[in-house]
């Protein structure tokens, strides 16, 4: 049965990728699906990601803190290493001074 899902899973995957290089041939000239389709990836990350963020740690206060600490660094331009570091000793911090203030 297991080898049944794996097919159909493989199968539902493949047809994905296939289906659109099937159906359009030329190249898209609409401005709008062209910045619809460009978004696509960012959206689907962002939606798969941000809901994991606020169950990853042991409070919402501690996550809510990752956030902001994430958000405050790459709206100022710095690296990816940069911004998940802080985001992690943000985490951390709050999360060792929580016990202390409550």
């Amino acid at each position: 049965m297991a080898y049944l899902y794996i097919a159909v899973m493989a199968l539902v995957t493949y047809l994905i990728r296939v289906i659109p290089l099937t159906v359009f041939h030329r190249r898209i000239e609409n401005r709008y699906i062209r910045s619809f389709l460009y978004y696509v990836p960012y959206t689907c990350l962002t939606a798969m990601t941000f809901p994991a963020i606020f169950h990853a740690t042991e409070n919402m206060i501690s996550a809510l803190a990752g956030v902001v600490a994430a958000a405050v660094f790459a709206f100022q331009n710095k690296s990816l290493v940069t911004v998940a570091a802080a985001a992690c000793l943000a985490v951390f911090a709050t999360e060792q001074l929580l016990p202390i203030l409550l």
